[in-house]
C-alpha cells in the first residue's frame, strides 16, 4: 500500500522526467546554433536519457523502503542530478567550454568563470546521482 506522499513523489518525478525529455527534444533542434555543436548533441542525448531515468525512478518509487526523509532526499538528489548535468552541458555548449568535457570541448575554451560554472553543475550532478542511486539500491534491497 503506497502512501499519499509516495504517490505525490511518483507523479512529480515522472513529470520531471517527461519535462526533461521534452527539453531534450527542444535542445536537439538547437544543436546547430551552439558554439560547440558536439557538446550540444551531448546535452540533447543527456536530457533524453536522463528524462527516461527519472521516469523509471518514478515507476519503481513505491517499491522503495525508505523513510520520509530518505524519500525526500532521494527525490531532490535525483531531479537535481539529472537537470544539473543537462544544464552544465547546455551551458558548456553555449559558452564553448573545455575543462569539464575535454573530449567534446576539444578546440574550445572560454573564461575561467564560465568553466567553473559548468564544472560545478557537472560535478555536483555526478555526485548527486551516485548518492541517489545508492539510496535507491538500499531502498530496493531493504525488506519491508
Amino acid at each position: 500500500m503506497t502512501t499519499i506522499k509516495e504517490r505525490v513523489y511518483t507523479r512529480q518525478i515522472i513529470f520531471a522526467g517527461m519535462l526533461l525529455f521534452a527539453f531534450g527534444l527542444l535542445n536537439g533542434m538547437a544543436i546547430p546554433s551552439f558554439i560547440n555543436p558536439r557538446l550540444g548533441l551531448s546535452a540533447h542525448l543527456s536530457a533524453l536519457q536522463h528524462g527516461l531515468v527519472l521516469i523509471v525512478f518514478g515507476l519503481i518509487w513505491n517499491r522503495l523502503q525508505l523513510s520520509d526523509k530518505g524519500l525526500r532526499w532521494c527525490y531532490w538528489l535525483s531531479v537535481y542530478s539529472m537537470y544539473g548535468i543537462w544544464i552544465g552541458l547546455v551551458l558548456g555548449a553555449t559558452w564553448g567550454t573545455i575543462s569539464g568535457t575535454p573530449m567534446a570541448g576539444e578546440g574550445f575554451g572560454t573564461t575561467a568563470g564560465k568553466e567553473a560554472i559548468v564544472n560545478f553543475f557537472l560535478n555536483t550532478g555526478a555526485v548527486a546521482i551516485v548518492i541517489a542511486a545508492g539510496q535507491i539500491l538500499y531502498g530496493l534491497a531493504k525488506r519491508p
